[in-house]
C-alpha cells in the first residue's frame, strides 16, 4: 500500500489539529518545504499536503504548495487537499504541481463537481475525502456535520468515476487512537480504493491497514512526535516484517 506522510499548513507553518479543531493546534515547524524535502530524502513517494487556511476559509497557501512540488518533484508526488470546493480551485491546485487533488466538502454539497473534475482531469488525478463523524459526513473543515452518510457518499462518487477515497474518522484524527479500519473497508465495498487517515499511532496500526488490503495510509502526529520513523513506516506499508 502507499504511505502518505502529511503536511498540514496553516498560516505558513506545519501544524496538526486535534479532531480538526482550530483551537487545538500544535505547531511542528515553520518551513513546510523543508519538511517535504526531509520526507522525500527518507524515501516517501507521496506527500499528503492539506491547506488548512483554505479549508477554514482563512486564506490560502498555494505558493507554499508550489514550492513543495518544485523541491520534491521527480522524487515524491503531492496529494493536495483543503478547501478545493470548485472545479477552478481543483485546477489551480493541480497547476501548482500536485499530482492528485482531494475534493472534500464539495463532494457532499455539490454533487456535480466530482464528475466534472474526473472528466476534466482524469480519475487518477482526483480523489474524494470522506470525513465522518458518527458515520455522517463532516464538512467545511469539519466544523459542520451533514445528514449524508459516509457510505452513501462513497457509492455516489464511485458512480461518478472516482477510484480513490480518503477516509477519516474525525473523532480519531490527531488523537493517536488507532485508525478506523472497519469503516474504511465499508467504504471500499463501494468499489473505491480507500486510503485510511486519522488515529494512526504505531507501526502495528500501519500493519493493520496494510493487512486489511486498503490502498494506503496517511500518517501525521505519530510521525512528528517520533513514535516511529518514516523509513520504518514505509517498510510496514510495503508489508515488511521485522527480523525475528
Amino acid at each position: 500500500m502507499d504511505l502518505f506522510p502529511a503536511i498540514d499548513i496553516r498560516h505558513g507553518r506545519v501544524v496538526r489539529l486535534s479532531q480538526g479543531e482550530a483551537t487545538r493546534q500544535t505547531v511542528y515547524g515553520d518551513d513546510p518545504v523543508a519538511v517535504a524535502e526531509r520526507f522525500a530524502e527518507q524515501g516517501a513517494e507521496w506527500i499528503h499536503v492539506v491547506d488548512l487556511d483554505r479549508a477554514l476559509g482563512d486564506g490560502e497557501n498555494l505558493g507554499v504548495v508550489a514550492r513543495i512540488a518544485a523541491r520534491v518533484g521527480g522524487r515524491a508526488r503531492i496529494q493536495l487537499g483543503g478547501g478545493l470546493r470548485s472545479l477552478d480551485a481543483v485546477r489551480r491546485g493541480l497547476a501548482q504541481g500536485a499530482s492528485r487533488a482531494v475534493i472534500g466538502t464539495a463532494a457532499a454539497i455539490d454533487p456535480g463537481i466530482v464528475g466534472a473534475a474526473v472528466r476534466a482531469e482524469g480519475a487518477d488525478r482526483i480523489a474524494v475525502g470522506i470525513d465522518a463523524r458518527d458515520g455522517r459526513v463532516a464538512i467545511r473543515g469539519w466544523t459542520e456535520t451533514s445528514a449524508l452518510e459516509a457510505a452513501e457518499l462513497a457509492r455516489r462518487v464511485a458512480g461518478e468515476g472516482v477510484r480513490t477515497a480518503i477516509y477519516t474518522d474525525v473523532a480519531r484524527d490527531g488523537m493517536l487512537a488507532g485508525p478506523d479500519v472497519a469503516g474504511a473497508r465499508r467504504l471500499g465495498a463501494a468499489g473505491l480504493e480507500v486510503i485510511a487517515s486519522g488515529g494512526i499511532a504505531s507501526i502495528d496500526d500501519l500493519r493493520a491497514v496494510e493487512g486489511a488490503g486498503l490502498a494506503g495510509a496517511i500518517v501525521g502526529r505519530a510521525l512528528y512526535d517520533g513514535r516511529f520513523s518514516l523509513p520504518d513506516a514505509l517498510a510496514a506499508a510495503a508489508g515488511a516484517r521485522p527480523a525475528p
